[in-house]
């Protein structure tokens, strides 16, 4: 099985960088944090718990080299996947929060990335609690990054504390300069996040497992065709699903929304996209040909993909 969900193309289209830094590039970035601190600060079972740690694991990437190595190790592990394409979100909102330099830390990150064994494109994240103008500057650096590989603007973080609706004229904007609109929608707040995230133009949703509350949200879902991008293990991680056997991913296959398999943070959510593939045949029944679905919507969705000729 291994090597058959190797050998899918497939693309990866909700990955944080940020949240992809390992316990040893930590403890490389950083040698006074001991391995212990950083495996404990690993392991949550909130949101609120999640959040903190990736707060927590930004404060080590410091200088554009550490996120030029932080991009480097991250492509090579998705093509060593089998990945042929990845959509990466930065997050930005948290870079210009921290008073970091924006332009030589892009600069890094794009040139390690042009270097890479795979195509990336880039989507920028604004935090959604910090409100309306921290991710209104967001948005504008995305619109002038376009012509460098910046393919969408979106929101992540506390959905409770930043709705989706309150974001809408800043989506206008980013919509009007040639951005897709890729929002966290659903993942620790209901269905009416979802739909704020639709009618603000989204292209995709980040997580959207609480469409399976709404009826009348998953037939909207299947007849327009648009998809979530589900991280199986980062929903159990994070508290937002109790029990892996609870988990929507296989009812809303079944119910002809289009899905596709993401690890948001590997490291930071234990897991690996092989592994995310693994755990749908595994625990949920995907056989091979769906299997090979799953992998096909990835390239299908994926904004910026370009076959091989």
């Amino acid at each position: 099985m291994e090597d058959f969900l190797r050998s899918l193309p497939k693309a990866e289209l909700h990955l944080h960088l940020e949240g992809s830094i390992s316990p040893d590039t930590i403890l490389e970035l950083e040698p006074s944090v001991t391995r212990e601190e950083v495996l404990a600060r690993y392991r949550y079972d909130t949101f609120p718990g999640f959040l903190d740690a990736y707060k927590w694991v930004n404060h080590f990437l410091r200088t554009p080299a550490d996120y030029a190595l932080v991009t480097r190790r991250l492509l090579h592990a998705l093509a060593g996947q089998g990945v042929l394409y990845a959509e990466i979100n930065l997050s930005i909102g948290v870079l210009l929060w921290r008073n970091q330099p924006f332009h030589p830390i892009f600069d890094a990150i794009e040139a390690a990335a042009a270097e890479g064994p795979i195509p990336v494109r880039f989507i920028f994240d604004a935090v959604r609690q910090f409100g309306l103008e921290p991710a209104s500057k967001v948005a504008r650096l995305a619109a002038q990054c376009r012509h460098r590989g910046v393919i969408g603007f979106g929101i992540g973080g506390d959905e409770t504390r930043g709705p989706a609706e309150i974001f809408h004229d800043i989506f206008a904007f980013a919509r009007d300069a040639g951005l897709h609109i890729l929002p966290h929608a659903g993942e620790a707040d209901g269905p009416k996040s979802i739909w704020a995230a639709l009618e603000g133009g989204a292209a995709r949703i980040g997580h959207g497992i609480r469409a399976i509350d709404d009826p009348l949200l998953v037939q909207h879902l299947r007849d327009h065709q648009i998809p979530l991008d589900i991280s199986i293990s980062s929903n159990i991680c994070t508290g937002v699903v109790d029990r892996l056997e609870n988990h929507p991913v296989r009812r809303l296959f079944d119910a002809g929304v289009p899905i596709t398999l993401n690890t948001d943070d590997p490291p930071m959510f234990h897991t690996t996209l092989l592994d995310e593939y693994q755990l749908a045949h595994t625990h949920f029944g995907f056989s091979r040909e769906e299997l090979r679905q799953l992998a096909r919507n990835s390239l299908n969705f994926a904004l910026d993909y370009r076959p091989a000729a």
